[in-house]
């Protein structure tokens, strides 16, 4: 259940997860954001799930997605837990993540596929992944 509610909006948690399905294209992933209205929603931080994440995500696509929205200061590689010298270094790295992942929310733009130049629409926090 949570998992839908978090990909129901345009945020880099979705964005993550998109590929442009145009018949023939091979590079479509990752997506470029043209975002013209951005807004931020505070989301209760669960840090669990935020490691739980870092998993799952395509580092490189999600940093990319990060300064498309102007979300900067996360560093270009993902730190072993035992590169932080202290538990809150740890936990201020994965709110960081936390603020890019689920609570920046692309409202209005569209996502650019990196080969076919295909735009999808992103209208009222949705993007429109159809092709017709």
């Amino acid at each position: 259940m949570c998992v839908y509610i978090y990909i129901s909006k345009m945020r880099l948690l979705a964005h993550n997860m998109l590929a442009c399905n145009v018949k023939g294209v091979v590079n479509g992933y990752p997506l470029t954001i043209h975002a013209t209205k951005l807004e931020t929603n505070e989301s209760e931080f669960n840090g669990n799930f935020i490691v739980h994440m870092l998993g799952k995500l395509d580092w490189r696509a999600f940093l990319k997605a990060c300064k498309e929205v102007n979300v900067s200061d996360l560093p270009e590689e993902i730190p072993s837990r035992g590169e932080f010298g202290s538990e809150e270094e740890h936990e201020m790295f994965l709110r960081k993540v936390h603020h890019a992942l689920l609570e920046v929310t692309v409202v209005e733009g569209h996502l650019e596929c990196p080969e076919s130049g295909r735009k999808f629409p992103i209208e009222n926090t949705i993007p429109n992944m159809l092709l017709n």
